[in-house]
């Protein structure tokens, strides 16, 4: 027997409303996000092993959460390195010790850059 989820909406075939497209019922409402101006943020740089069984893992902190901004410089700073990473609510990580590196990419799109921890 197939479940029925509550959440779904009910396929509608056909309506006599004015107006009415079912595709754009569908169509998830996208949040204006802010412009983000690199020269005003700073971003910090650490280097962390604890917890990870040993392995190293920069992780990149001290920016404004919920954009879609930082999921993309995720994206080029795993590309840039040669490494996995991640982009979670709060931080990015990139695998291995790629401090110099990340540090040089980020200056050079204009964000003030800190190294934190020892």
């Amino acid at each position: 027997m197939p479940k029925i989820n509550k959440k779904e909406e009910p396929n509608i075939i056909w309506s006599d409303e004015e107006g009415f497209d079912p595709k754009k019922n569908k169509q998830k409402k996208k949040k204006p996000n802010q412009q983000i101006i690199p020269a005003e943020i700073t971003l910090e740089i650490k280097r962390e092993k604890k917890g990870r069984g040993g392995k190293e893992v920069c992780v990149i902190s001290a920016f404004p959460s919920g954009h879609d901004y930082f999921k993309d410089l995720t994206k080029k700073l795993k590309r840039l390195c040669g490494t996995g990473g991640t982009f979670k609510g709060d931080c990015i990580e990139i695998q291995g010790d790629q401090r110099e590196k990340m540090q040089e990419f980020l200056k050079n799109l204009g964000f003030g850059v800190k190294f934190t921890g020892g």
